[in-house]
């Protein structure tokens, strides 16, 4: 039997949401195992955003991921709005959305904005985007540096964590989380906090596996909730650098997807929840996304085609956040904690 919602009209080739992977975070909550990206890279407009989101629940996506940032929380929540009086419920989504930099001081604050713009009476997920508060202006290139920048101060994340929390007391969010942290940094937060991250969203892609932090995660219970599952084809310019690699072009990511009969990018997808993150692949295009989404419930790769796999981890992180620097003459790598610890001032 189908297990579609009669009262909510699915489109034919729609992938069943009961059929898709859940992960059971530490809360007992259930979290579907593939979310769609909402980031338009600075170029996808916010309305052709939203559209995507509309047409993605749909085609059966119950797992959306926003931010503030990403200035298109309120086309997103015009087509939630859409969606809920053609007889979606709410409990049926899951929907995330993350304070941005320059809101660390006022959490709660923003995420209220959120919640007014995407129609919502509660997040099922808030995240912390970034442990710096440190922003930059939309469209910048990778030299842009804002002047106030600064390192990671743990008592000021505590802060804003201990804002993070009130919003659990307050019922505006079910879930809180982490984004882009360092097991350095993380260490400090699971000292020091009366409410652990349910999750950490972090780039993970089979060019950038992250294994001592993916592993750090699921011995603590923590969900890793991966971006660029496909490596960011359409990332800004900023996010770019010479020594970038391609996973979907990968030669054995390639031969597995000729044996299977489908595009590289979806292998990059299916390894990614076969492995045990949750990965958010972003496309307006239909075909792309529903076969991300389908992804999900093909017959799963061999564990020799998971081993291959495994093998080809290059150490490439192409998100390398240059922009968030706070002094001249840094590399990147001073965001990222690379001798393990957290990288002084």
């Amino acid at each position: 039997m189908n297990s579609f919602a009669s009262h909510f009209q699915h489109l034919p080739d729609s992938v069943d949401p009961a059929q898709v992977p859940q992960r059971k975070l530490a809360t007992g909550a259930s979290m579907p195992a593939v979310g769609l990206g909402t980031f338009g890279s600075d170029h996808v407009s916010p309305q052709t955003v939203a559209d995507t989101v509309y047409d993605a629940v749909r085609s059966g996506y119950r797992h959306i991921d926003c931010a503030s940032v990403y200035g298109n929380e309120a086309e997103i929540g015009g087509s939630f709005a859409k969606l809920f009086a053609e007889g979606l419920r709410r409990e049926e989504l899951w929907v995330t959305s993350k304070v941005w930099n320059n809101c660390h001081d006022d959490v709660v604050g923003s995420c209220q904005r959120s919640l007014a713009d995407l129609h919502l009476d509660y997040l099922d997920l808030y995240l912390v985007h970034w442990p710096f508060p440190n922003h930059h202006p939309t469209g910048c290139d990778v030299s842009a540096r804002n002047p106030h920048a600064v390192p990671y101060v743990h008592e000021n994340y505590m802060r804003t964590w201990r804002q993070m929390e009130e919003l659990l007391d307050r019922g505006l969010v079910r879930h809180i989380g982490t984004s882009n942290m360092t097991i350095p940094k993380l260490d400090l937060l699971l000292r020091d906090a009366r409410i652990q991250p349910s999750v950490n969203e972090m780039e993970l892609h089979p060019h950038f596996q992250q294994p001592e932090l993916f592993a750090y995660l699921k011995k603590r219970g923590i969900e890793p909730i991966g971006y660029s599952p496909i490596g960011s084809p359409a990332r800004p310019e900023r996010d770019r650098t010479p020594e970038d690699t391609s996973p979907a072009d990968d030669p054995v990511i390639r031969a597995i997807a000729e044996q299977h009969g489908v595009h590289p990018a979806v292998i990059c997808v299916q390894w990614a929840v076969q492995r045990g993150q949750t990965p958010i692949p972003f496309s307006t295009k239909r075909r792309n996304y529903l076969a991300n989404l389908s992804a999900s419930i093909a017959d799963p790769l061999s564990g020799t085609e998971m081993q291959a796999i495994a093998r080809i981890d290059r150490n490439c992180r192409l998100i390398k956040g240059q922009v968030f620097l706070w002094k001249d003459n840094q590399s990147w790598e001073d965001l990222w904690d690379v001798n393990g610890v957290v990288t002084p001032a």
